[in-house]
Order: structure tokens, then C-alpha cells, then sequence
């Protein structure tokens, strides 16, 4: 079978997607959720109950889904985010209005906010969840397992489901395979990690120029693998494209954050990365195999989100002679008037140092307690403006709340995913 990897985090390109659908794939994978994009999602949805899902979904779709689906390929998404029953629910609507009939899975049941104990402790730092601020979110990383029972659709929708396992799942399906069976499950781990940040082992995330060159990088192909029954894949990408697919590239992103080769733990299995092997087979074209692991654990990460306070982040330039100068007065200015406020403030000079008619900018920022506290550091620049020294201007000022993101462990029994299923007849078109 061969599955693609569309997307790589929430901002990413789509054109690449749609040129994947195009070339031919059994499935195409979108990952767009980070450790934080969730939180932030969970924060949107507390102020409006209809927002939490991707803000991009719609967009992605209206493109994606008329040339996936023409070409018979299966969509399999998390960008239901903190919310993936109204992302199903904007999913029918693209494919309702472009004349589109399927069938839509959306799972749930990775929001565990209910039932994390507030007393756990945090695996970065051992202090209990609730040290660090009001929880706002806490989200279980699903497995294969779970997703499984979704795949029956033309378009699967989910929340927070380990990367890997995205890939893991419409494999084991479409190939037959055991989820219990230990060396298969360690194999399609390994080929979901490859692809899971879709652009980076095509060359995007490789690219250093003089040192690690990568070509056509403003046209980058997104990779898929060919995957062979005996759990060995190839790794390449759309003919035409840019970017390459190396020994190099793929080298990269298999230890791409990984703490342990030895035990890379995800939902599905433990992952040991050193029989690995990578092998150039052609032109863009890296065979990958060797996977080995142990059992799935029986506990499932969850990522916590808290209140962490109100980031500031303020700017202004100086042109022509002595901006630099100007710039360095100015920050010696902020950070002298901020420093009985007791908040940590950070003054960068950025720009064309050397340059007589160059521009610096001074950027400001400061972590807060509350809003007002931070609005105070956006004034105290702001004042720069008449207040000395001389020329400065474009100022922007902003300040918006942080959400914080620690992690912890659950039992993999309190969690209960389940799967709602839409259609879109010709009817509903």
C-alpha cells in the first residue's frame, strides 16, 4: 500500500497535499496538531463554543478533498484539534457544497480534562499539574487501536492522536496486520515517524546552504512510502517535485525528537531505532527497515495545558545614522524604567548594524502575571516615541495569554474513544 503524509503541523503548505492526491496514494495523512496548537485550541473553544478545530480545515478541504477523493484516496486527519465533531460537521459542509458523497468518522474521546488527577506530577518536573497554573486542557494521545474502528470513511477526522499512529492504523488495516503482533506494529511506527513531518524528510528541515544543499526547495514534494507486507517501506515523493529524499534526509528525521532510540514510547508500541537501516534504492527513493520494539505500555501520555500568564512582545525602529546607537539607548531606556516592576524583561537589537542608512529595531518582551501587569511593558515603549531618542517609529505592541503545556500519564483504561459517523448523500448535496 502507499499513504502520504499531506501535512506536517498546522500551518503547512497545502498545495503539496493535492499534488500527493494527485500522484496516487491508498491514504493521505494531514498532522497538524503540536503540543500546544491543542491547548490553544481549547482556549478558542472556551470563548466561542463552535471554534477549537483547525482554523485551516475548511481551506485544506475546499482544495483537498475534490482531487483525494476523485482519485480514491482515503483522508485521515487530526485536524479536529480541541474540537472534532464540529470539524466533522465543516467537513460535510465542503463536501456538501462541492457536489461530494461519503462518508465522514470522527473519533473522540482522547479529552480527558475530567478525569486527570489534578495531583499528578508533571514528567518534566515532577510538581503535582495543578502547581502550574489553572488547567485548561488535558489531552490523551490515542493510539492505532482506537483508530481503527474510524477508517471505515472516505474521510476520518480525529483530536489528539499520537503522530506515528495515524500512519499506524490505515496500515495495519489495509495490510492485515496485528496491532498485538509486536515487529509490525514496531515497523509501521517507524514509517509514520519518517513521514509524520511530511516537508522535513523531503529536505525541507535538512536545508543548509553550502552545507547540506537541497534543490527546488520553494517547490518541496511531501513524501509517502510504499510499504511492503514484510514491514520494509520505501520512502519518496511525487515525480517532478522538489526537494530529494536521501539516506541524509530520512537519517534526520528518524531521530528527529527522539530522547531514546532504544525506547521511543509511543501508544502502540516501544520503538528501538538501532537495527535501523536506511539504504538509497534510486533517485528519491530510501528503503527503510529493521524496526524492532517492545509491547505497547499500558499507561498513554497526556499533554496538559494551564493559564501561564500574558506574554508582551513590543517593537520600534531607528533609520540612518546612529540607529544602532539609538536602538541600544532605547533599550537601556525600557529596561532601566521596567526594573522595579519586578517582571523579567528582554531587549534585542535587531537589524542592519553596520549599515549608516540601515534600520534597528528594538524588540521588547516580558512575561506578566496578569494583562495589565503586561500592558505596562507595552506602554513603557510605546512612550519611546516622544520621549527619546530621537526618530524612532512603527510601533507594535501586543500582548495575549500564554497557555503553558506539561505532560503526565493515564491509565489506558480511563480513557474511552468512540467514533461518530456522517454522511453526505447526493441529498444532502
Amino acid at each position: 500500500m502507499r499513504i502520504g503524509s499531506g501535512a506536517g503541523f498546522a500551518g503547512d503548505r497545502i498545495e503539496p497535499a493535492v499534488e500527493l492526491a494527485r500522484a496516487g496514494v491508498d491514504d493521505l495523512v494531514l498532522e497538524c496538531l503540536a503540543e500546544r496548537t491543542i491547548a490553544l485550541g481549547q482556549q478558542r473553544r472556551l470563548g466561542d463554543p463552535d471554534l477549537g478545530h483547525d482554523p485551516l480545515l475548511r481551506a485544506r478541504f475546499e482544495r483537498l478533498l475534490p482531487v483525494a477523493l476523485a482519485n480514491g484516496a482515503r483522508v485521515i486527519t487530526n485536524m479536529g484539534a480541541a474540537h472534532p465533531l464540529r470539524a466533522g460537521e465543516v467537513t460535510r459542509e465542503v463536501m456538501a457544497a462541492a457536489g461530494l458523497t461519503g462518508r465522514i468518522s470522527v473519533l473522540t474521546g482522547d479529552d480527558v480534562l475530567d478525569r486527570i488527577d489534578p495531583g499528578a506530577p508533571a514528567l518534566e518536573d515532577g510538581r503535582p499539574l495543578a502547581e502550574h497554573g489553572e488547567l485548561v486542557s488535558a489531552n490523551a494521545y490515542l493510539g492505532a487501536e482506537a483508530l481503527l474502528p474510524a477508517l471505515d470513511a472516505d474521510v476520518v477526522i480525529t483530536g489528539r492522536v499520537a503522530d506515528p499512529s495515524l500512519f499506524v492504523a490505515p496500515i495495519a488495516q489495509r495490510l492485515g496486520w496485528d496491532l498485538d503482533d509486536v515487529p509490525r506494529a514496531a515497523a509501521a511506527t517507524l514509517i509514520g515517524h519518517v513521514l509524520e513531518c511530511a516537508g522535513q524528510v523531503t529536505g525541507g528541515y535538512f536545508a543548509d546552504p553550502g552545507v547540506k544543499d537541497v534543490p527546488r526547495l520553494a517547490e518541496l514534494g511531501f513524501p509517502f512510502a510504499e510499504v511492503d507486507a514484510d514491514g520494509s517501506a520505501i520512502i519518496g515523493k511525487p515525480e517532478g517535485s522538489g526537494g530529494m529524499v536521501t539516506v541524509g534526509t530520512v537519517r534526520e528525521q528518524l531521530l528527529y525528537e527522539v530522547t531514546d532510540p532504544t525506547g521511543y514510547r509511543t501508544p502502540d508500541v516501544e520503538l528501538d531505532f538501532r537495527e535501523v537501516r536506511a539504504d538509497q534504492v534510486g533517485p528519491d527513493r530510501v528503503r527503510i527497515s529493521g524496526a524492532r520494539g517492545r509491547p505497547r505500555p499500558d499507561e498513554l501520555k497526556v499533554s496538559v495545558g494551564y493559564r501561564a500568564g500574558h506574554r508582551a512582545e513590543c517593537g520600534i525602529s531607528y533609520a540612518g545614522p546612529g540607529a544602532a546607537d539609538r536602538a541600544r539607548l532605547a533599550a537601556d531606556v525600557v529596561t532601566e524604567r521596567l526594573a522595579g516592576t519586578g517582571l523579567r524583561v528582554r531587549a534585542d537589537v535587531l537589524g542592519a548594524m553596520g549599515d549608516p542608512d540601515g534600520e534597528c529595531r528594538l524588540r521588547v518582551a516580558a512575561m506578566a502575571g496578569d494583562r495589565s501587569a503586561a500592558q505596562i511593558v507595552c506602554h513603557e515603549v510605546e512612550s519611546l516615541y516622544t520621549n527619546g531618542p530621537a526618530g524612532g517609529g512603527g510601533v507594535r505592541t501586543d500582548v495575549r495569554e500564554v497557555i503553558g503545556i506539561v505532560s503526565a500519564l493515564i491509565p489506558r483504561s480511563a480513557v474511552t474513544p468512540q467514533v461518530t459517523t456522517l454522511e453526505v448523500s447526493d441529498a444532502t448535496a
